[in-house]
């Protein structure tokens, strides 16, 4: 793929008028990004502004530079770049910015504090650094680029880069998605799937970090924003208001009258529990997803698990613990800190039971609000389990229905 002129409308009559130019690579065929599964492959975003002065916003991951050196090599030669701009410094975007400074010396990497001590960990060398907090600017010529310092969204040397001049902000991860496309714009993919991978994204990345990210995002209202470039995924330029007000109310986990059914069974004695859960809760006009662990990977789970109401958690006993699907699954959600969510734990066991309580701790530290008892039967659920189960699916169902109202 080519270079891609940066335009606020797919009407330009001259593309190349502000001298920006989407200089990334795309990654189709990335499965695994430490631990996300990435089903539609991602991409690393890097851009150039070619001014009296030459930048390049962030760098792509280790083993594409050749790919971003011919793109760049389409607008001006590299060795003569003159700041390198790393908003982040995560390798996935700062992988290739030795190999910028092997053609290209007399470059000044532009950081934040601590994107220069972390840099300068991952990368030794005697680079030549300009460290910057929000408010400072750097000029270019015509161009003034305006640097905002957004700590733990989601590495503590994360920044922000703004251009005034025409309201675009280089926005690092956030606003991000793990996304392969030959499109580079919001306008020019599908709007319900662009969405679905922002809030994956979310979900997976930045589902913890909510009171920054409203932080964050009280920071950007107050900037004029015409278009959103970042480090992953397509630019927006369209669709600006539908992923601000997405942020706002995943920031906030604005919850959707939604219950989840999350479930593993040996014998199926927990899978009819669950069955016979998702029926009665969706007798009751909500959103109902039916979930099995293995089935389903965890980068999906969790992203039904941001807007939802409700979960109903179900595991039989094994060694006197849950499944270990159940406490991978559980782990990863305690990293992530869920909140403003109802929930209840049912399971079958054996001669010994421990899996169901040991669930249930979990969701109590998690601060998730636990609804009625926890259900649990010994072998296969008879009559009586499965109407306990029925009440509390509908009890369930019910405080889903009034979440967000």
């Amino acid at each position: 793929m080519k270079s891609v002129a940066i335009t606020k409308n797919k009407d330009s009559a001259n593309p190349n008028e502000l001298g920006i130019h989407w200089v990334g690579h795309v990654d189709w065929t990335i499965r695994d990004f430490h631990g996300y599964q990435t089903h539609r492959g991602s991409t690393y975003n890097a851009y150039l502004i070619v001014d009296d002065k030459v930048a390049l916003i962030d760098a792509v991951k280790a083993g594409y530079g050749d790919d971003m050196f011919e793109k760049i090599s389409e607008h001006v030669d590299p060795s003569k770049i003159d700041y390198i701009i790393s908003n982040h410094t995560e390798p996935d975007h700062s992988g290739e910015i030795a190999r910028v400074l092997e053609l290209a010396p007399q470059a000044e990497v532009v950081a934040s504090e601590k994107g220069r001590q972390g840099l300068t960990r991952y990368y030794p060398g005697d680079w030549k650094f300009r460290t910057v907090k929000t408010g400072d600017t750097l000029t270019l010529g015509k161009t003034t680029l305006k640097f905002i310092c957004t700590p733990m969204l989601h590495w503590p040397d994360s920044m922000f880069t703004y251009l005034p001049d025409s309201n675009i902000l280089f926005s690092m991860d956030a606003f991000g998605q793990h996304y392969a496309t030959s499109a580079r714009y919001d306008d020019d993919v599908e709007f319900p799937e662009l969405m679905f991978e922002a809030k994956t994204y979310y979900a997976n990345i930045l589902m913890h970090l909510g009171s920054i990210t409203a932080k964050t995002l009280k920071q950007a209202g107050e900037l004029d924003i015409d278009m959103i470039c970042p480090s992953h995924g397509v630019i927006w330029r369209k669709h600006i208001p539908d992923i601000i007000q997405a942020y706002q109310d995943w920031s906030i986990f604005k919850p959707k009258p939604k219950v989840l059914v999350i479930y593993d069974s040996m014998w199926h004695s927990t899978e009819i529990m669950a069955e016979t859960i998702a029926q009665a809760a969706a007798e009751e006009n909500v959103e109902v997803k039916l979930l099995r662990l293995g089935v389903n990977d965890l980068t999906i789970l969790v992203t039904e698990v941001l807007d939802a109401a409700a979960l109903a958690i179900g595991t039989p006993t094994l060694n006197n613990t849950m499944m270990p699907a159940m406490g991978a699954f559980l782990t990863y959600l305690q990293g992530l800190k869920p909140r403003n969510k109802s929930a209840f734990v049912f399971g079958s066991h054996g001669w010994s039971g421990g899996g169901v309580e040991a669930a249930a701790e979990i969701l109590k530290n998690l601060g998730l609000e636990l609804v009625g008892e926890n259900i649990r039967c010994q072998y296969l659920p008879d009559e009586e389990t499965l109407k306990t189960c029925r009440a509390h699916a509908k009890k369930l169902a019910g405080i889903a229905k009034t979440a967000g109202v």
